[in-house]
């Protein structure tokens, strides 16, 4: 039986931790999906994204530099780097980028063996792949990291690779091309559904939260945000009220825990429930490895 898509999310982030990316049984999970519909979305200044299978892939197509921003799977890969070759006349890319270490957004890095020139990712997110390479030399690691802050001009365009601190893992980067004035946000952005919160590899919803605000801080009004993935009916690229709505959810989440840890719930009585927050319903109700993992939070006295 297939997988839904949030589970298999969530399978993949457990499993790319523990450096299973690839393995028979994740692998074999992916083939009982859906069939593939490759779809390149122009946004804007030669920058836009591409959906396939997987995490959302943002695009650089400049006469003068090309970048891609995340992987998806090895199938989704191939009919991107074919897309792309296409467009860009069999050019080399000249970054390949990940957003953090996740399968949904890594596995396809193999398929860019030979095509791109340099992989870059959060130094923490880097150590994470290469754990997992280690185990399955089809995927590709980086070879070039980051902890702060990175930047470069490509043609006309100049590309800043930023960490803000720990939120969805402990190693997640916004990539903005700036003079498009677009940010490719990964995993750090789910639009109206329930996020994976990798907590094994630092994930911290409460300052998740402050690093939204950093972001929507260090553009501006008209900033264009490409998201790691939406929810049913609901698209992967918005706007900063987005990023705000999506921090008004983890707030939400972490104000419910507090409460029901100050008047006594035990983990069990609160992971029993499935709430819908009021002012954010439509990420619809909440699940118990939501609740457990904000619970863990704030009872360990770091949320």
């Amino acid at each position: 039986m297939a997988l839904s898509r949030r589970d298999f999310l969530a399978t993949t982030a457990v499993a790319i931790g523990a450096g299973t990316i690839g393995r028979p049984a994740l692998a074999s999970a992916w083939q009982q999906q859906q069939a593939i519909t490759p779809v390149f979305t122009p946004i804007r200044r030669n920058v836009g994204f591409f959906t396939g299978r997987g995490g959302t892939i943002g695009y650089l197509l400049d006469p003068g530099g090309i970048v891609a921003v995340d992987s998806q799977f090895a199938d989704a890969a191939k009919l991107f780097v074919s897309g792309l070759n296409e467009r860009s006349q069999n050019r080399p890319v000249d970054y390949l980028i990940n957003t953090h270490h996740h399968g949904d957004h890594v596995s396809g890095n193999g398929e860019f063996r030979g095509v791109a020139k340099r992989v870059l990712a959060h130094a923490n997110a880097a150590a994470l792949i290469k754990q997992a390479a280690a185990q399955n030399t089809a995927l590709l690691a980086p070879d070039a990291t980051f902890t702060d802050e990175w930047r470069e001009q490509l043609g006309d365009e100049w590309v800043r690779v930023k960490y803000f601190g720990r939120a969805h893992t402990a190693g997640d980067a916004v990539i903005t091309f700036e003079r498009a004035n677009v940010a490719h946000m990964g995993d750090l952005m789910f639009n109206r559904r329930l996020p994976v919160i990798d907590r094994a590899n630092g994930a911290h919803i409460a300052n998740w939260a402050v690093v939204l605000e950093q972001t929507v801080a260090a553009h501006n009004a008209d900033t264009a945000y490409i998201f790691g993935h939406g929810g049913a009916n609901f698209p992967v690229t918005g706007s900063s009220k987005d990023l705000l709505h999506f921090r008004d959810f983890l707030s939400a989440l972490m104000e419910h825990t507090r409460a029901a840890v100050k008047a006594g719930q035990t983990k069990e009585q609160f992971t029993a429930t499935t709430p819908t927050l009021r002012g954010v319903e439509d990420f619809g109700p909440l699940n118990a490895r939501t609740l457990g993992i904000a619970f863990d939070e704030v009872t360990e006295g770091v949320g």
